[in-house]
């Protein structure tokens, strides 16, 4: 049985409302309130259809398969998601236009299909004539690739029914529609009743399947939060359009890391791996310039080698001037307070410009004592060594503690051809020594300013 009433539902958030409102009471935006036609079904009989078993077993007596996890092709992207592809998983892809979240997901299929496995690519934004040019740029050809452009979500689990593919890619998920609601496709009803079918169908065929997202100007996904909350990987695509590095990754991930990221490179022909991104990153450093400190940051369990630069110029204005790009702002404006007080620098009187090279955003406090040595290096105008190393974190009372992981970095850092590597002492007491690599160990910023530029 159906019966029918009109919500009004805001397209920001997906709160309902019985009635029309000016403001959203639950996130605050205005004039977001939609009337929308809602039906309401009896599933009294339909619910024994959608579980397999509605009686509570130990976990323990739940007997498991090890399914071997479905391998993209593509090493950068299996590594964001723990090791490929897990059967029946839903995959969400976020990212600002152009970006290449499309170009991505097109490669990937084409690499699964060079495997003798059938996969399905749905466009709601394509026609199949326009998919076929994208394919021919991108050389992503291959009998076993299927392509369809469709938005009724009906005839799309139909094809899915009937081709069984490898793995389903839905581009976009706002475009999908459901004749089942009144709404237009892309409004919050539209988008959370089109996830929750498809999330239904991987789950019952094991079917990966990948969805991609648009993004409102604020970053985030388009549509209802929940929307991340019913996936099981939610990625997002970080970069800049005029800037040809592309960083994957993931802020949700039930069968994985959150932590891991995939680097790739815009080329002509789409998107190639970064299997060193260190090496790209430090392939333009200056030589012997002040304000240059190179840094190992843990991203994962990959460790990569990235460039720091301050510039601490003098002002005549009496509020000096804090742009920061890649650094935590306030992170900072801590540090330099630090630098202040005990290392007697007159920062308040200059201007102070930093930056993270490659467009990267570095967050973790083992950065810190770099952070540190680059606005020292600029402000005394002393270069660093070129081939030295700067890791630790620093608290408010000048002090360089210990970080994770520091094997790895300074393995990298060895990797790479770095010498020289400025570490806190805490961590040079439990580490071994590394043969071709000095390693100094500093208590406090202090040690860490005289060592550096005496």
């Amino acid at each position: 049985m159906k019966s029918t009433r009109s919500v009004f539902t805001c397209q920001a958030c997906g709160y309902q409302v019985p009635k029309w409102m000016g403001k959203c009471p639950d996130c605050g935006q205005w004039d977001t309130l939609v009337e929308e036609i809602q039906t309401r079904h009896d599933f009294a009989g339909s619910g024994r259809t959608m579980a397999a078993s509605s009686e509570p077993v130990p976990i323990d007596t739940v007997e498991i398969e090890d399914e071997a996890r479905l391998m993209s092709g593509i090493a950068e992207l299996d590594r964001v998601l723990g090791g490929g592809l897990v059967p029946g998983s839903l995959v969400l892809i976020g990212g600002d236009p152009g970006i290449g979240k499309s170009t991505l997901m097109l490669q990937a299929l084409h690499a699964l299909a060079g495997d003798e496995h059938k996969v399905l690519y749905v466009s709601g934004e394509e026609s199949v004539r326009q998919l076929r040019l994208r394919s021919k740029r991108l050389k992503t050809k291959s009998a076993n690739l299927l392509v369809a452009s469709e938005i009724d979500l009906e005839r799309i689990l139909s094809m899915v029914e009937t081709i069984r593919p490898a793995a389903l890619v839905i581009d976009s998920i706002q475009t999908m529609y459901s004749a089942d609601l009144t709404s237009a496709p892309g409004s919050v009803s539209q988008v959370r009743e089109s996830a929750t079918r498809l999330m239904l169908m991987a789950k019952k065929t094991g079917v990966p399947t990948l969805l991609v997202g648009h993004v409102t100007k604020d970053g985030a996904i388009a549509g209802p939060r929940l929307l991340e909350h019913m996936v099981d990987t939610v990625l997002y695509f970080e970069g800049d359009r005029n800037h040809v590095f592309r960083i994957l990754r993931a802020v949700k991930n039930r069968f994985g890391s959150t932590n891991e990221i995939g680097v790739f490179e815009m080329k002509e022909k789409g998107l190639a791996e970064v299997p060193n991104p260190s090496a790209v990153f430090l392939s333009e450093r200056p030589a012997h310039a002040s304000g240059s400190v190179v840094t190992a940051s843990m991203e994962g369990t990959r460790p990569i080698l990235v460039e720091l630069q301050a510039l601490a110029s003098s002002t005549s204005f009496g509020t000096p001037r804090r742009t920061i790009l890649g650094l935590d702002q306030n992170r900072v404006a801590l540090l330099v307070s630090v630098m202040e007080k005990k290392l007697g620098m007159h920062l308040l009187s200059h201007d102070l410009f930093m930056n993270v090279a490659g467009r990267v955003k570095v967050d973790e406090p083992a950065v810190d004592l770099a952070i540190v040595s680059a606005v020292a290096s600029s402000f005394l105008d002393q270069p660093i060594q070129d081939r030295s190393v700067v890791i630790g974190e620093v608290g408010l009372t000048g002090e360089v503690r210990a970080i994770g992981q520091i094997e790895a970095r300074v393995m990298e850092m060895k990797k790479m051809g770095f010498t020289s590597c400025l570490l806190p002492e805490s961590n040079l007491k439990r580490l071994a020594g590394i043969e071709g690599v000095e390693l100094l160990g500093v208590k406090t910023i202090s040690e860490a300013v005289e060592l550096l530029f005496s």
